[in-house]
């Protein structure tokens, strides 16, 4: 019997240059009852995560608000120092108050925490996919996304993107990203 591996699911390029095959891990689950607190096994957790190399495995998904803290600190226990090739995304935008309770918050500020913190729980210099968890209807698009974007040019973020939006909402995004890198070309030392 053979083993299987994420490699045969195909290869894509995020954001045109970082190779990361179809399948991927999505470590939601890694959680407690609720997507809240530590799993009831926490080193079969570890035990988990530690064989995703073994399978190809070179893409997780993750998010600050799964457990609240507890994936990305599983993900870093288990994974640190990372494999060459390893991609791990994040997200951010949620606050979590019990299990299945969420909140979206997309003020600048808190996004701004979260890319802090979860760079320093993930034990990365930088974030290669940083997701928009959700849209906040009380804060625009341009100020989520421009938050974010400043994190990219002070290269705490590489590719920054969307969880769970709708076609008009993508199209707003690439509009606000767009404008804000015109908005930037005219000032060289900002880039």
């Amino acid at each position: 019997m053979s083993t299987p591996n994420a490699a045969a699911s195909g290869t894509f390029s995020l954001g045109g240059g970082l190779p990361i095959h179809r399948l991927g891990f999505g470590a939601m689950r890694i959680t407690g009852d609720g997507i809240w607190g530590e799993p009831k096994d926490r080193d079969e957790a570890k035990r988990v995560l530690k064989r995703l190399p073994d399978l190809g495995v070179n893409f997780i998904d993750t998010a600050d608000a799964y457990g609240p803290e507890v994936s990305e600190t599983l993900i870093a226990e288990a994974l640190h120092p990372y494999p060459a090739g390893l991609v791990i995304a994040t997200k951010g935008g949620f606050t979590r108050q019990g299990p299945n309770k969420w909140a979206i918050v997309g003020r600048p500020e808190y996004l701004r925490q979260c890319v802090e913190m979860s760079l320093r729980r993930l034990k990365l210099e930088r974030i290669e996919l940083y997701q928009l968890h959700r849209i906040d209807p009380q804060v625009p698009v341009e100020v989520s996304l421009g938050e974010l974007k400043k994190m990219q040019q002070e290269g705490k973020i590489s590719h920054i993107g969307l969880s769970e939006v709708s076609v008009q909402e993508i199209e707003r995004a690439q509009r606000t990203i767009a404008s804000t890198r015109r908005y930037l070309s005219r000032f060289p030392w900002a880039n």
